[in-house]
């Protein structure tokens, strides 16, 4: 009778999807809180390999119910090409795929808006995925957005219509030639919109809320990483939504009081797509390095991901504002063959060494403090036991988890959902 979480902890790509698609044999049901499209959850087993954007990461197991929430915002042609996708698994999608009334819709000139905004900005970008996620946001606080369930009214498209009208308007005032055809937009979104019509479309917090009263176990799935929450994450360069625990709240309607456990990802080092501060980021063969070995691009952009130490102050941040009761650790494979390791235990801000995240973390004179370990040569990807693990992993996995304050309870050594192993202390 309760609901856990499992949220990203550093800035996105922590590994949520293989996570949420190991475990969902353990609920009933999945439910995705918040983003849209610029989500890419990655999950590998049995040779496939699929990238999931709206979806919640535990379709692919034929018992559990998935549930995309209120808080999340849909494109409806990337929802149909989702639904494409999916369709070679024999998976019974319209029976185990529900999708709240609630969540709002991005338009063809939400990403037309989003591409015009960004290259009006220049060197000044945020790094948007250009998905049209900022903008829908926007017509959501503005109470202007188009939500699911008015798509089952027969008069939707006056409503359309009239939103589309205004957002033209702002995008010629932006001045910007963008390679975006808006017919072609429209024919795949009224074509997607078809699609979702099909689909289970409910009141999510009541159907949510009463399978809790009725004793079922809910997984609460996050998207993106803490440190990219419009409240809490490194401003200006974030994403739209709360993807720290208090969105899943809002995002699915379901009080603080039925959270139990909240269960943070994060990598053995670090990763950030786009722009925005990052102290520990390597510029060296290193970060080379690990961004090969850790086939670090990105799964919505295919763009290079920023690569650097694991930033200890960061990371106790995010638990600290989400209420992390556990952690996994992902991606420790990686770091194999690499001599030396380090992690930052704190930094220096004007001078003065500071153990927190500040609101002031996009100067550029924070420097980090690092402690260094010693790396490990061993292949650990067949590794099924903690006890077999090299000793030098063993010692960086106990300093984070003594640093931080919260036990670490799963560890994993590659991308496949058997590639996993649940620690055993």
């Amino acid at each position: 009778m309760s609901l856990d979480l499992l949220l990203g902890l550093q800035w996105g790509d922590e590994g949520k999807g293989k996570i949420v698609d190991a475990i969902t044999p353990d609920y009933d049901i999945i439910a995705r809180f918040q983003g849209g499209p610029n989500a890419g959850h990655t999950i590998e087993f049995d040779g496939y390999k699929h990238v999931l954007h709206t979806i919640p990461s535990g379709i692919f197991n034929k018992d559990s119910v998935n549930v995309i929430g209120n808080g999340v915002v849909i494109d409806p042609a990337i929802f149909l090409k989702e639904i494409n996708g999916l369709k070679k698994f024999d998976l019974d999608l319209h029976g185990k795929l529900l999708i709240s009334k609630r969540a709002h819709i991005i338009l063809p000139t939400h990403k037309i808006i989003d591409a015009t905004s960004e290259a009006s900005k220049g060197k000044k970008k945020i790094g948007s995925t250009l998905k049209g996620i900022g903008p829908t946001y926007m017509d959501k606080t503005g109470r202007n957005g188009i939500r699911v369930g008015d798509i089952i009214n027969s008069n939707w498209k006056n409503k359309y219509q009239i939103l589309k009208e205004k957002h033209l308007d702002l995008i010629s005032s932006f001045n910007q030639d963008v390679d975006l055809s808006l017919d072609l937009l429209e024919n795949e979104f009224f074509e997607g919109i078809e699609c979702i019509k099909s689909f289970n479309i409910i009141e999510s917090e009541n159907y949510l809320n009463e399978s809790i009263n009725n004793g079922k176990k809910i997984l609460a799935e996050g998207a993106q990483g803490s440190l990219l929450d419009i409240d809490f994450g490194t401003y200006p360069f974030v994403t739209s939504s709360n993807t720290t625990s208090a969105g899943a709240c809002s995002g699915l309607g379901v009080p603080p009081n039925k959270i139990k456990n909240i269960r943070g990802i994060f990598k053995a080092y670090t990763t950030r797509v786009g722009s925005g501060p990052f102290p520990t980021e390597l510029f060296d063969s290193t970060g080379e390095k690990i961004r090969e070995i850790g086939h670090e691009y990105g799964a919505t952009t295919g763009r290079d991901r920023r690569c650097g130490w694991l930033d200890l102050v960061a990371l106790k941040y995010s638990i600290q504002i989400n209420g992390v009761t556990e952690l996994n650790i992902m991606k420790s494979d990686v770091l194999s063959s690499i001599d030396k390791l380090y992690v930052c235990t704190s930094y220096n801000l004007n001078g003065e060494e500071i153990n927190f995240f500040p609101y002031d973390i996009n100067s550029n004179k924070i420097i980090p403090n690092y402690k260094e370990f010693k790396g490990w040569d061993d292949d650990i990807t067949q590794i099924k036991n903690e006890d077999n693990l090299p000793d030098e992993l063993i010692s960086y996995i106990n300093y984070i988890e003594n640093f931080v304050k919260v036990p670490i309870k799963l560890i994993s050594v590659g991308p496949d959902r058997n590639q996993t192993i649940t620690r055993n202390r």
